[in-house]
């Protein structure tokens, strides 16, 4: 399974990611009686949008951390009667039943190693006709703050899958994916010096480093690397996509 999170701390910070979620929801067309599928939907920020867009649908709202959708529940207290709430590996068989009649998702999918098997999936509960609307880190993403990570300990361990325009349309297509559109767009992501920059690299960027050290080593490792960047920027690069099930 995904790691696990520290959702509290993510929940409280200023993340980027609220701007992500308005600007894939926007390209997301809804008639508000549709039951979309939430993949990685962390802590629920961009699922009580989605929920507003659908007043007479329903969510399935997946997450592979269990202390992510903790949070989603807490969030959505209230709104519950119309969201699934599902612990799952988005690379294996979903486990819910049924259809759904399109898949929403933000800053999710650079988490998962295996893009072909995550597509896979996907299009296996997507009715003919429903549309994929997501994105996430791309080609380039955070590459300056990666240059420090490697800086830091002499050589960056491969964290992610920031999947490039090509590659991504070649694996939605032999997943059975048609009208497809891949774009990239850099979107950096300013924060304040110091203290704010450091507790948003270490529990949204550095987190899976941080999991495979003892616990003294952690806090001078994200200021070692915060240290190294040339301003308090995180470099991201978004991959966007939109596609249908054929």
């Amino acid at each position: 399974m995904p790691r696990e999170w520290d959702a509290k701390t993510y929940d409280a910070l200023p993340l980027p990611h609220l701007g992500w979620g308005r600007r894939t929801l926007a390209r997301l067309p809804l008639k508000g009686d549709e039951r979309v599928l939430d993949a990685g939907c962390g802590t629920g920020r961009d699922t009580e949008g989605l929920l507003d867009l659908l007043p007479d649908g329903r969510v399935v709202a997946v997450d592979g951390s269990v202390r992510m959708l903790d949070q989603l529940r807490e969030r959505l207290a209230g709104r519950l009667d119309r969201v699934e709430v599902v612990h799952a590996d988005l690379t294996e068989p979903l486990p819910f039943e049924g259809e759904v009649d399109a898949v929403f998702s933000v800053a999710a999918f650079h988490w998962i190693e295996d893009h072909a098997a995550l597509f896979r999936a996907l299009a296996a509960r997507m009715r003919p006709g429903a549309r994929l609307v997501t994105e996430c880190g791309g080609r380039g993403n955070i590459a300056a703050v990666n240059a420090a990570v490697a800086d830091v300990r002499g050589g960056a361990p491969d964290m992610w899958d920031f999947a490039g325009e090509e590659d991504t349309r070649r694996r939605l297509a032999a997943a059975g994916f048609t009208d497809v559109e891949v774009a990239l767009r850099p979107d950096p992501a300013r924060f304040e010096p110091g203290e704010q920059f450091e507790a948003y690299l270490a529990t949204v960027i550095l987190g899976a480093h941080l999991d495979a050290m003892a616990d003294a080593d952690r806090e001078p490792f994200v200021k070692a690397v915060a240290g190294r960047l040339a301003e308090p920027v995180a470099d991201y690069v978004r991959l966007e996509i939109s596609a249908t099930r054929a």
